[in-house]
Parts: C-alpha cells; sequence; structure tokens
C-alpha cells in the first residue's frame, strides 16, 4: 500500500471517527456540559415557552469583560446570544463580570451581575443592573452606577440572586466573603427598601455559607441553597436549608451537590430550574472536567433534582449523559 493511499484511509478514518462522535453526541447519549466553552456560575431560568441560562463567561478578570446567554425549547439544544452585555456599555465596570442573575417584570428583563470583584469600600464596582425589551438584550446598563457598592455586614457584594415571594414582593440575597444579606428591592429596582426596624441589609448567613445564594418555594417550604469551599479547588460544593420565610432562620440540613471522582470536580454555584406546572426540577451547575487544573476551566452541566417523601432534597447524582429532551408546551 503506497503512502498516499494509507494517508486518505487514515484520514478518511478520523473524518468517520469524528462524525460518530458528533452524532453520539447529538443522540443523547451525552448533554453534560450543555454547551461548549467555559462557562460558570449559570443562571436557569424559564421564560414563556423557552429555558434560558445565564452564565458567567469563565476567563481571568482581566477577559471576563462580557457576558453571553444561551437559550433552548427543550433543555438539550441550546443557542447562543453573545455579549449581551459588556464593560463598554456598564462604564463604570472594567474587569470580573460575573455570576449574573436574571428576572422578568412588566415586560422588561433585569439582569443583575457583579463586576470589579472589589475588596473594599474605596473601591468602584459592586453589583449592577442591566435592562433590555428581551430575555437576549442587547442590555443597557440600567442606573449608570453600581446598585450595591459597599461591604455591609462583611458581605463583598457579589453574587446576587433576585427572589420574587409568594406576595408579589422582590428581595435580593447577595453576599461572598462567606456572608449573606438580604435586602428588600424597590419596584423599579433602583434601590432598596428599609425594613421596619430601619436595616436596609439583613444578614441570613446559615453555617457553612460561602457564596452563590438561591431560593425557591416547594409546597410553601423555602429552599435556601449556597455553595461551600473553594471555587478553584475540587470540594466546592452545594448545601442547603429550608425554612417558613425567606428571612429563615436557615438550618443548615447537608450538601446535596458535589463531586465524583468518576466524573468531574468542583460542581457548584449553581441554580434551579422549576418546569411550570409540575414537581420537575432540574439544577443547573458548573464543574470542572478531571482533566483539567485551570480555575477558569468549569463547564455548566444540568442534572435532574429530587425530593425524598419529607420534602428534603436528595443528593445529586452529577452525570455526563445530563437530561433528555424537555420541551415546555
Amino acid at each position: 500500500m503506497n503512502t498516499r493511499l494509507r494517508f486518505s484511509i487514515v484520514f478518511l478514518g478520523l473524518i468517520l471517527l469524528s462524525l460518530s462522535t458528533f452524532a453520539q453526541k447529538r443522540t443523547g447519549n451525552n448533554h453534560n456540559p450543555v454547551f461548549e466553552g467555559w462557562y460558570a456560575d449559570p443562571e436557569g431560568i424559564v421564560f414563556g415557552d423557552e429555558y434560558w441560562i445565564f452564565p458567567t463567561y469563565s476567563a481571568p478578570y482581566d477577559e471576563q469583560v462580557f457576558l453571553d446567554a444561551f437559550s433552548s425549547k427543550d433543555l438539550v439544544t441550546w443557542e447562543k446570544h453573545e455579549r449581551i452585555i459588556d464593560t463598554d456599555e456598564v462604564k463604570w465596570a472594567k474587569r470580573a463580570m460575573w455570576a449574573p442573575a436574571i428576572i422578568e417584570k412588566d415586560g422588561k428583563y433585569f439582569l443583575f451581575f457583579a463586576a470589579n470583584d472589589i475588596q473594599s469600600d474605596e473601591e468602584v464596582g459592586g453589583i449592577g443592573v442591566g435592562i433590555a425589551d428581551t430575555p437576549g438584550g442587547p442590555y443597557k446598563d440600567y442606573l449608570g452606577k453600581p446598585l450595591i457598592d459597599k461591604f455591609y455586614n462583611g458581605a463583598q457584594p457579589i453574587d446576587q440572586f433576585v427572589f420574587h415571594d409568594k406576595d408579589g414582593q422582590y428581595y435580593m440575597f447577595y453576599g461572598g466573603w462567606r456572608h449573606c444579606n438580604i435586602a428588600k428591592m424597590k419596584d423599579d429596582f433602583t434601590g432598596f427598601v428599609p425594613f421596619e426596624d430601619g436595616e436596609t441589609f439583613k444578614e441570613v448567613t446559615p453555617e457553612g455559607y460561602v457564596e452563590g445564594p438561591f431560593m425557591f418555594i416547594r409546597n410553601g417550604k423555602y429552599y435556601f441553597m449556597w455553595s461551600e469551599g473553594g471555587w478553584t479547588g475540587p470540594d466546592y460544593s452545594v448545601a442547603y436549608a429550608i425554612a417558613d420565610s425567606p428571612f429563615g432562620p436557615f438550618k443548615r440540613i447537608g450538601k446535596i451537590l458535589k463531586q465524583d471522582p468518576n466524573v468531574a470536580t468542583g460542581a457548584g454555584h449553581h441554580s434551579v430550574i422549576h418546569v411550570p406546572g409540575t414537581d420537575e426540577y432540574y439544577i443547573v451547575y458548573h464543574r470542572r472536567p478531571l482533566s483539567e487544573t485551570d480555575g477558569n476551566h468549569r463547564e455548566t452541566c444540568i442534572d435532574r433534582m429530587y425530593f425524598d417523601e419529607n420534602g428534603l432534597i436528595k443528593p445529586v447524582k452529577i452525570t455526563f449523559e445530563g437530561v433528555q429532551a424537555r420541551p415546555l408546551n
């Protein structure tokens, strides 16, 4: 067999192998990660008949200057919406845009994000807000300045989550550096309304809390979740508590998401998607492939989340398979 023929056969074999791998990925054997690229801190949500994920673009802070978003009709096939907001639009933000949170109100979409990774009250940065007419943007800087730019109760102003309570009130949970605050938002999201005792930022930090708060209601109970450990390490994880109000008290129950030495490490900073009108819940989170040691090499994944007969969250099994197609209509 001459060299040219041998090369052609090898080349054809590589093409067929590539096509086979692609087909396997597309036919449902492996759906994690849900989309390509290094993305972390994913906020998953349902808008109408579409699922959306708003993640951090996981890169060194000086390159982390924009946010992308992804939409899907079925949790499996995702469309990328590039640079829905960036530091060219948000003049006070210079770097480290991360951990977006999203809410729709009165036909407008409000995108909350942290920027600049400030380390003191003297620095410019903190939590900002973008506004758009569609979930995919483009978003404009809503305030022209940070919404929160100070350290209240020791909480770094990052990792915000906007919670819509059943009485219609919106609250913001946020905080890094092992402190979490809750604040009552104004109707137009331009600021906060003090509580009856005069405080604006109340600390609700549970045992083990590090960052990444998230809340949802199920059967009248408030499930409060957060991340523990260091985000660059293998032991990053998610724990939770259950309370009768959004103010707690939040007694830690235990971890429900963590690394699997056969799958990935650093599984954390999550959100939860609830399929409307059902008892189906999906956990959206990031993790680090076993082959990666770079702290920024994180990928976004989805797995099912289940409850036991007492309403406790069962430990989540992180998988390569992910979830099957789940259209909303």
